[in-house]
């Protein structure tokens, strides 16, 4: 059995990897937080909450389909679990070239 911590820490992973792909070189990586990720894994099934960055403008529905199914590519594949649900949550919009906010 794989603890939650560590399903969270690779969803995190490939949620940042998949994001760097998906927006590609119109908004430097620094500029987008670092993806958060929540795990619960109950009897082989895992549920992931995630919450990222994403640059503006986006299509935000489009992107965040395509990082839900990268993400429960990725993690099923590497834990061999079955990713019921990805709950993605929009932390930020971030303008390129604008620094984020600080608070």
């Amino acid at each position: 059995m794989i603890p939650d911590r560590v399903v969270a820490r690779i969803a995190a992973r490939a949620a940042g990897t998949a994001l760097r792909r998906i927006t590609g070189p119109r908004q430097p990586p620094a500029d987008l937080g670092a993806p958060g990720a929540r795990a619960t894994t109950h009897d082989g099934t895992a549920r992931l909450a995630l919450s990222v960055d994403l640059p503006y403008p986006t299509d935000i529905t489009a992107t965040c389909r395509q990082l839900q199914r990268e993400v429960t590519e990725k993690v099923a594949q590497l834990t061999g679990l079955n990713i019921s649900e990805v709950m993605l949550t929009v932390r930020r919009l971030v303008v390129a070239g604008q620094p984020g906010r600080v608070r």
